[in-house]
């Protein structure tokens, strides 16, 4: 699967038990997203339009209104990288 640079980034701080929290409107719909690594780092480059893409692909996915999560398409998708610690 072809995924940006951008998206990479974000399936691999997930991969590594990052979350996306988010936040919604008076109707319901989500508003705001901020994806947070396992350490409680933002990350700048995410927004919604990025959520959006990686949610329409499935890559990422949340249940009973908890943070979103990678899924195991996601994890199929993202290329390793070495941990830069």
């Amino acid at each position: 699967m072809n995924i940006s640079k951008a998206e990479q980034r974000v399936l691999h701080v997930l991969a590594q038990g990052g979350s996306i929290r988010h936040g919604r409107d008076d109707g319901g719909r989500i508003a705001e997203v901020l994806c947070v690594s396992r350490d409680g780092f933002c990350m700048a480059e995410f927004d919604l339009p990025l959520f959006r893409r990686l949610k329409r692909r499935r890559l990422i996915s949340s249940s009973q209104g908890r943070p979103y999560r990678i899924t195991r398409r996601g994890l199929d998708a993202v290329r390793a990288q070495l941990d830069n610690r």
